[in-house]
């Protein structure tokens, strides 16, 4: 069973930046959109942004616009987060997301494949 495996996670003061990066655990896997979710104690998993391989084409919700960019490596099937001026806020379990259902999709009902997670501290 291919698993998405997520790296770049840990502690940052306010104001700091962290990349999380996730590729498929066999990365000859392709997938043909790749997100990433993000959830925070007491809330629902939330859409963060994503990644369409067809078209190479990125996006980033619209109230995380201009601190968090998203990119990938198609030849390593790698989705990158990278994430500026972190806030208090963007605390949480980061999850990436892929699926071979389509384009690129804000519901995690779409997403087959999913990263255990990794943890965003942001500290004041």
């Amino acid at each position: 069973q291919v698993q998405l495996v997520e790296s770049g996670g840990g502690s940052v003061q306010a104001g700091g930046s962290l990349r999380l990066s996730c590729a498929p655990s066999e990365l000859t896997f392709t997938l043909r959109s790749m997100g990433w979710f993000r959830q925070a104690p007491g809330n629902e998993r939330e859409f963060v942004g994503g990644i369409g391989w067809s078209t190479g084409r990125t996006y980033v919700v619209d109230s995380l616009k201009g601190r968090f960019t998203i990119s990938g490596d198609k030849d390593k099937n790698t989705i990158y987060l990278q994430m500026n001026s972190l806030k208090s806020e963007d605390m949480a379990v980061y999850y990436c997301a892929g699926s071979n259902w389509g384009p690129l999709k804000d519901s995690s009902d779409f997403y087959e494949y999913w990263g255990q997670g990794t943890q965003v501290t942001v500290s004041s």
